[in-house]
């Protein structure tokens, strides 16, 4: 399996999940989602996308980049759990965007991208969140208080007709619109924002 994808793009052929964030800092609940993903969906690898700069988050409180970077690193293995600062390198602060360039560098790979309950249920704020939601299969993951009230939500509601199971999402290439799923997986209780607390950086 290819190591640490670079900006150029390669010819691998693999089916990758796509886990964003801030990792601020990266934490055994990120780890927890690669790897149940990696399992249920069948995923070759797991990119860790670190952001140079949420623009959903605010600046203060925020760690260096290169802080973020590494304490993603600290949670790969480096062969099926990649930390990589593609966002940074691409110029790219939205996913769609990301997603964009992606697909053009990676032409035979196929791309999910994965995220926590707590983002569906704000997908509607995202860049373009629609045509996100078309183009990319999309994963969701449990998250502690959050599962139920995403499920309930503006992007649950709106994109219902497209769920399916998690081992259908890559099953075949959906013909006008990528499906996205939820992943039967315990609600890990890590969480950065509590991590920074107790760190006393918590901004």
């Amino acid at each position: 399996m290819p190591g640490l994808p670079g900006p150029a793009g390669d010819r691998r052929r693999a089916r990758i999940g796509l886990l964003g964030g801030s990792f601020n800092p990266a934490h055994a609940g990120h780890r927890h989602v690669a790897e149940r993903a990696l399992r249920a969906l069948r995923l070759d690898q797991v990119w860790l996308l670190v952001s140079p700069g949420n623009p959903l988050k605010p600046r203060a409180g925020m760690a260096p980049f290169a802080e973020r970077l590494a304490s993603a690193r600290a949670i790969g293995d480096g062969v099926r759990v990649l930390a990589t600062e593609l966002e940074a390198r691409l110029h790219s602060r939205f996913t769609v965007d990301t997603l964009a360039k992606l697909v053009r560098r990676f032409p035979r790979a196929r791309f999910v991208l994965l995220m926590g309950a707590d983002n569906l249920h704000q997908l509607p704020r995202w860049r373009r969140w629609r045509r996100l939601a078309r183009g990319t299969p999309i994963a969701v993951l449990p998250r502690p208080g959050e599962t139920r009230k995403a499920l309930n939500g503006q992007a649950a509601h709106a994109l219902a007709r497209w769920r399916r199971r998690p081992a259908a999402l890559l099953a075949q290439p959906a013909p006008d619109h990528a499906p996205w799923c939820l992943v039967p997986a315990r609600e890990h209780p890590a969480s950065a924002t509590a991590i920074r607390a107790a760190r006393g950086g918590l901004g």
